[in-house]
């Protein structure tokens, strides 16, 4: 099986909600879950747009990575996502960051995710859950990666309501 996480984030909506709805399909779905806490954080890129709420999720899968990134994104679709602006406010995103050490770019689908040491907001639940989890592209610990991030974007947690 293999060792995957996954970014929920959400700026539409109840995000709360859409992010617990997403918590509760993973459970379903997969084996071995466990989740970080829930972190509120500024939008990068597209600045002009809500505030986030950001968590990553450890899972293990049987599904090939393609299969994966289709149950995301059924999961989205679920959750009313609409791709009408690219980088901006959604009510559900979910990213696959890592699948085990494997790396892959393919239409629609880079593994690791292509900007995950490059956020902050991805870095910080992800260093909470696995701090010397090594990143396959730089060999660098999460932990490292986290120090080393350039991106200046808030991250705070954010208490559930």
């Amino acid at each position: 099986m293999a060792l995957v996480y996954l970014s929920l984030g959400s700026n539409l909506g109840n995000r709360d909600e859409y992010l617990e709805q997403a918590r509760k399909a993973i459970e379903k779905s997969f084996s071995m879950v466990r989740f970080s806490k829930v972190y509120e954080t500024e939008p990068v890129d597209v600045t002009d747009q809500p505030w986030f709420l950001n968590q990553v999720a450890e899972l293990r899968t049987d599904l090939a990575p393609e299969t994966l990134l289709e149950w995301a994104q059924v999961l989205e679709t679920q959750a009313g996502r609409q791709r009408e602006i690219p980088k901006g406010p959604r009510t559900l995103d979910v990213d696959i960051l890592l699948y085990d050490d494997r790396v892959l770019d393919v239409k629609g689908l880079a593994l690791p995710h292509p900007r995950l040491e490059q956020r902050r907001h991805v870095l910080v639940p992800l260093m909470e859950l696995s701090p010397e989890l090594i990143l396959p592209n730089s060999r660098k610990t999460a932990r490292e990666a986290l120090e080393q991030v350039k991106d200046s974007a808030q991250v705070k947690s954010h208490a559930s309501s």
